[in-house]
């Protein structure tokens, strides 16, 4: 399953934020562009991204502000700096604050994106089938970390079973019966059909997203595509 990798250009120079948006744009893969700290703090707060793609020199501040803050509040999130600076200090200085990478500008379009894709599949190295990034949720099925636009929520060991089952299939429904049987796996003779309504209710709330997982009537469930 493909996950959903955003990206947050923080670009003043509209031309060239313009460009960059172009340039990186895939099917799979959300960029948002900002041209300023003010509107790239909000929308990290808002959903953090998987990777960064920040000019140090900005209208309202110093872009290595904005990598420390990332890189202290959301570790996993790759940074990627751009600057007219080409001294081997700045350089130092972005790489000691935690940039992952770093490029001097003028730069080719078609090579910072062939970078911008190594970093990104370096990010989702340590990803597989235990770990699920998709629009506003990061679910880390191996640690049990479920977070909701950065916020961590508390799961029940069924409600983690029924989340990975529907997002590990998204777009594809999944019976009623066959999500009890492979849900309650415990040995009970009897598991009162009522319990999966009630189990999936929960999980929608916790979630903040009740339109995420579809009732498809008649059916089941399935986890609707962040494009639908």
């Amino acid at each position: 399953m493909k996950s959903i990798n955003q990206i947050i250009i923080v670009e003043d120079d509209a031309d060239l934020n313009r460009g960059l948006c172009k340039a990186l744009k895939e099917e799979d893969r959300n960029i948002v562009s900002c041209e300023n700290l003010k509107s790239a703090r909000e929308q990290i707060e808002l959903m953090p991204p998987a990777l960064v793609l920040l000019d140090i020199n900005l209208p309202d501040g110093n872009g290595l502000t904005l990598l420390k803050e990332i890189k202290e509040n959301y570790p996993e999130t790759a940074v990627l700096m751009l600057s007219a600076n080409d001294t081997d200090a700045d350089v130092v200085k972005g790489l000691e604050m935690g940039a992952d990478d770093y490029v001097t500008k003028p730069f080719s379009l078609s090579v910072l994106r062939a970078r911008v894709n190594t970093r990104l599949r370096s990010v989702g190295g340590n990803e597989s089938k235990d770990r699920i990034v998709t629009g506003m949720y990061d679910f880390d099925f191996e640690k049990m970390i479920y977070k909701v636009r950065g916020t961590e929520v508390s799961l029940s060991k069924i409600e983690q079973k029924l989340l990975k089952i529907l997002v590990s299939n998204k777009g594809i429904t999944q019976e009623r019966g066959k999500l009890v049987d492979r849900l309650w796996t415990d040995g009970a003779e009897y598991v009162d059909e009522n319990a999966l309504s009630v189990t999936v209710k929960r999980l929608r709330d916790k979630l903040d997203d009740k339109d995420r997982i579809k009732t498809v009537y008649g059916i089941g469930y399935v986890w609707v595509k962040d494009d639908e």
